[in-house]
Parts: C-alpha cells; structure tokens; sequence
C-alpha cells in the first residue's frame, strides 16, 4: 500500500466523518444502532446464529463502536494508541466481566482460531504492504535504512536487559517478551503473529504472551510520543542535527497516484492467500516460522520484480479493503480470543514500565546514532528508524510525527511500521530458540 493511496484512503475517511450527522463505519449512528440493537436482540433470545456470520457481526459492530469511541478520548487517542487500544481493552473487558455471552465469545474465538481469520488478516498484511512499496524503495532507501533499522532493535534489547537485569527483571524475558513485539510494528503486524510464534516455538499458550504483550505496546506508544516531541526540541538546540524533516540530502520517496478498482480486490484476495500458503509448504521444509519465510519470499519477489505491477497493485489494495473494514473487528477479536485482562492487570509494574521506557529510549538512541553514520540526520533517524519502530504502527506514526512536527517523514516512518513487524518477525524466529536453547 503505497503512501499516497493510504493518504487518500484516509482523507475519504476524514471527509466522512466530518459530515453533519456522525458516522460509525461509514453508516449515520441511526442505521448503526439499528444493526446493533438486531444483534443484542438475537443474543438476548438466543438465536444468533454460529459461525462465520456471528463472529463477524459482532467483532465489526462491537469493533467498529468501541474504535468510534477511542479514536475520539482526548487522553486515549493522543497517547495511547485511540480505537485500537479501546478495541482491544473494551472486548477483554466484556469477557472478564462476563457481560458478552459465554456462547458469543466463544463462536468469536473460534472463527479467530480454528477459523482462521487471523491468519487470513495478516496474509493480507503482509502480501500488500510489501507488494505495495516501491522495489526502488526497498532497494535504495534500504541500502541505508537497514542498519539503523536493526541497530534501533539491537540497542533497545540491550538497554532492556540492562535495566531489567538492574531491577531484577528476567533479561530473557525483558528481550523476548517485550523488546521484540514492541518493536515490531504494532498489533496486527507485531504482538499477534509474534505470539503465535512464540506459542509454537516456546510452548505457552498465544492468550498468556498476548496478555504480557499488549500493555508494552500501550505504554511503548505513549513513551514514543514523548520522546519525539522531545527530539523536536533538541533539534531546535542543535539545527546541525536535524534536515527539518528531510531523512539526508538528494533522498526522496515518491509518491504514485493509485485508482481504487473493485476489480482488483478478488486477485489480491489470491495474491495473499497465494503467498501465504507458499509460507506453509517452505515452513514444512525449512525450520523457520511459516510467516517470516512468507515474509522473505514477498520481499525477494519484489525487489526482483517478479510479481507483475498489476498483481502488486491488487495486493495492495486488498490490504486496504481488509484493514479498512475489518482491522477494529479484528482488534475485537484479539480483545477475546488473544487478552486475559486478568494477567494483563498482573503484568503492570514499576519494574515493567521501566523496561518499556528503556526499549524506546534505546530504539531512539541507536538509530540516531548509527543513522548518523551512514548519513542520516540522527534527529530523523531516530525518529523514523527508532520511534516508528516502536510505537503501534499507523496511528503510532501519525502521533510520533505529529509530536515530531515532521510529518514529511510518514513515507519513512511507513517503512519502519511496514517492514518492522516483518523483520522483528523473522529476527525472533531464528533468535528466539537459540536464546531459549537448553
């Protein structure tokens, strides 16, 4: 998904909902509370059907409602991630005080798991969001961007284990279970696969890591705005450190217009699934997580300009129809299939909080540092390459810049989003079991 499509995607979006009669997905609240009160009736009389259609009734009604209310909480949709955090925090809510039926939360985590819907989403994710850069991009820009990029996860893994060792935290566990999906590009891209990795390769349940990893993503989002709005100010003291929003001289990205084309949806549709099934069968071959060997085939096909420019415009569009309808339903469905809100009360501490803030300033410092060396202005760097590593991907970038002033580096700081869960996906797992070997 290219940047100047998104752009347009969601200036739709703004326009929509600037109208005068508020919208929730798109529909006035009236035709809204009509879809929700038919749903409340069925499970009320218990004839909410199962399968399928339930589960994804309730997820996007539900989603969608706790998404509208999120994306406008001054606190929450500032500093701590809007709808989505909502989305996720407002389902396990529902379960822990069991006011969403037994049998409905259940159908919902069904179709999540044994149904697949999470492995459909992030298909879609991946495929499209790769397909969908520039193979100049990932060439030239990644020629350079790459070592930042991995030294902003090297130095945020070390400063965690620093001060985890220092305050008596697991150092394992101050790497694997909070350094990695932090920076890992948010929920869809990060936390979720990253716990279905872990689930397969270090035996607890994807519930238990979700649980541990969703308040790190909050509180790793909130400490990226600040840090960034801080770096807005050392700029501003040291102007030699700082292109004011140019990532290094003559570098740019370019931006292509893109027609939506309903046409195009259903060969995304098999793009994705495509690749995701060619993930599975190398997976049975080759000891790496199906989704990072996904990941790396996309990616290899891409710079080689394999795929044809029209099979790479419908990836990319297909990922903008799934998560443009489906991305709150989904975060929903995490909320109950995925969080424990019981473990996650648990997880909070001084001690957590201390290692999350260590991962983000580390992020920020090795970035801007390495950035600098390979020619970079270490203030966007740090911003691009370690902030936008860090936050919860795209709202997280839209509040990093936006803290940051440099909203000229969203086409960068997508980069990071995009291609951060990928690699932190595949970091950890080839990192993952020989760190917990023996």
């Amino acid at each position: 998904m290219n940047s100047a499509s998104t752009q347009t995607l969601q200036d739709v979006q703004r326009t929509s909902m600037a109208t005068s009669v508020p919208r929730v997905f798109g529909l006035p609240l009236p035709l809204f509370f009509i879809a929700l009160a038919v749903m409340v009736i069925a499970m009320a009389t218990d004839t909410l059907p199962t399968g399928m259609i339930s589960a994804l009734l309730v997820m996007m009604l539900l989603g969608e409602l706790l998404g509208f209310i999120g994306d406008r909480l001054p606190v929450v949709k500032t500093y701590l991630g809007g709808g989505a955090i909502v989305a996720i925090f407002g389902a396990a809510t529902l379960v822990y005080l069991d006011w969403l039926p037994e049998a409905v939360s259940g159908n919902v985590t069904t179709f999540m798991k044994d149904g697949g819907f999470l492995n459909f989403y992030i298909a879609a994710l991946i495929t499209g969001s790769i397909l969908g850069m520039e193979s100049s991009v990932l060439v030239k820009v990644g020629s350079r961007y790459a070592l930042p990029l991995l030294c902003s996860v090297l130095f945020a893994g070390v400063f965690a284990m620093g001060v985890g060792a220092l305050l008596g935290f697991s150092p394992q566990d101050a790497l694997v279970v909070i350094t990695l999906p932090i920076m890992g590009g948010g929920m869809g891209a990060g936390a979720v696969p990253m716990s279905q990795v872990y689930e397969q390769l270090l035996g607890q349940p994807a519930s238990y890591y979700i649980s541990i990893l969703v308040p790190a993503l909050a509180l790793g989002n909130v400490f990226a705005i600040i840090i960034a709005g801080l770096l807005n100010g050392l700029a501003k003291r040291f102007p030699s450190w700082t292109g004011n929003g140019q990532m290094m001289p003559g570098v740019e990205i370019e931006e292509r217009e893109s027609t939506f084309d309903l046409g195009r949806l259903g060969i995304g549709l098999v793009a994705a699934l495509t690749f995701f099934v060619a993930g599975e069968v190398l997976g049975d071959v080759i000891p790496l997580h199906p989704y990072a060997l996904m990941i790396v085939l996309v990616a290899v096909l891409k710079i080689t300009n394999v795929v044809p420019e029209s099979v790479n415009e419908a990836a990319s569009q297909w990922f903008q129809f799934v998560a443009r309808n489906w991305t709150f339903a989904l975060l929903f469905g995490i909320g109950i299939a995925y969080t424990d809100l019981g473990q996650v009360i648990d997880a909070i501490s001084l001690t957590y909080v201390a290692v999350v803030f260590a991962v983000v300033a580390g992020a920020a410092f090795g970035a801007g540092i390495v950035g600098k060396l390979v020619g970079f202005y270490p203030i966007e760097s740090a911003i691009t390459a370690g902030l936008c590593m860090a936050n919860m991907g795209g709202t997280g970038d839209v509040a990093v810049l936006s803290a940051a002033r440099r909203m000229q580096l969203m086409p960068f700081a997508q980069i990071s989003s995009r291609l951060g869960g990928a690699l932190i996906l595949l970091i950890s797992s080839i990192i993952v079991p020989l760190f917990f070997s023996g």
